[in-house]
């Protein structure tokens, strides 16, 4: 197995093989006196996050909490599933999400309207949670996980309306979720520091996006920790990063829109436009065209651009 990654003193990072990928979707584990996890991607990720925290030496019993920045379920789904190993973990979220830990039937039916025949693979189970094991936490709420550190909550929309970030202050750093977008420590280890906006549907705002990165950058942070994947110290270029690609996404989709009818065909002319901007934009910066990553981009791109379709439809409709 893959050791989770020690990022600090007392965070570490287990690799979730979301998708069955490496380095996609990751389980933060704060191992302070109040044992925290933050994100537990899908059910099929809960093995691995079992045996990560296992080579920690941690016990699930021994959890305290789980938050989980906002409910889609390469964020939440596992959630459910793992409470199971854990009896004594209360589940944290957006007051926006929590009637959906609940009662996931309107998760699984986006799902499976999404991702049709490979729901089963990539999902099941989400089980419902109880009510009583769910803990509401609002903007600028806070949470003491131990002696010497409080996390603290915000509000901070934009990929979706039910999305928290969690202020994490021995370190200054965010758990920004999907926020701040994608960073790409498969390519940065080559020499390429890479950040993506993520546009996924339904609930995409790019008004409330950079708002919400606005609040980061008024925190004055100093590490993010992404939940696809991994830890950045330079907060500046990924947000410098994150804004510069928001403005090609949006141009990219709105010109497609604008010309192009169907959605299914709109999704896959944004995704082929977008697609081909950033492998010429990495091969140009040195990186081989049949790298692997590009796999994994053309998967997040496509997303994306259902996320940017449906915003400029629901715009154009005028029930923004």
């Amino acid at each position: 197995m893959k050791k989770p990654a020690r990022l600090s003193e007392n965070i570490y990072l287990i690799d979730d093989f979301d998708l069955s990928m490496t380095e996609r979707t990751g389980t933060y584990v704060l191992l302070e006196e109040k044992i925290t996890l933050i994100e537990t991607s899908a059910s099929p990720s809960i093995p691995y996050i079992l045996e990560g925290l296992e080579a920690l030496g941690v016990t699930p019993a021994d959890i305290a909490y789980i938050i989980v920045t906002h409910i889609h379920l390469d964020h939440a789904g596992g959630a459910g599933l793992l409470l199971e190993h854990c009896p004594h973990a209360k589940v944290i979220v957006h007051p926006k999400g929590a009637r959906h830990l609940a009662d996931p039937s309107r998760l699984i039916a986006g799902a499976k309207a999404v991702y049709g025949e490979k729901f089963t693979e990539l999902f099941d189970p989400i089980l419902e949670i109880p009510e009583d094991r769910i803990i509401i936490k609002g903007d600028g709420d806070t949470l003491a996980i131990g002696e010497k550190l409080t996390l603290q909550f915000f509000d901070t929309p934009g990929h979706a309306n039910h999305h928290f970030s969690i202020h994490h202050q021995a370190t200054n750093g965010i758990f920004s979720g999907d926020t701040a977008g994608i960073y790409y420590p498969q390519i940065h280890r080559e020499g390429i520091e890479f950040y993506l906006p993520s546009t996924s549907p339904n609930q995409f705002d790019p008004e409330k996006m950079l708002q919400s990165i606005t609040k980061y950058k008024e925190l004055g942070i100093e590490r993010i920790y992404f939940g696809h994947y991994g830890m950045s110290e330079n907060p500046a270029e990924a947000f410098q990063q994150v804004e510069y690609w928001l403005g090609i996404f949006l141009a990219e989709a709105k010109q497609v829109v604008s010309t192009c009818a169907g959605t299914a065909h709109q999704v896959e002319a944004v995704t082929n436009r977008l697609f081909d901007k950033i492998k010429d934009y990495l091969t140009n910066q040195g990186l081989a065209d049949n790298h692997p990553i590009f796999e994994l981009l053309y998967l997040d791109i496509n997303v994306s651009s259902m996320g940017l379709v449906h915003y400029l439809e629901k715009d154009s409709g005028g029930s923004r």
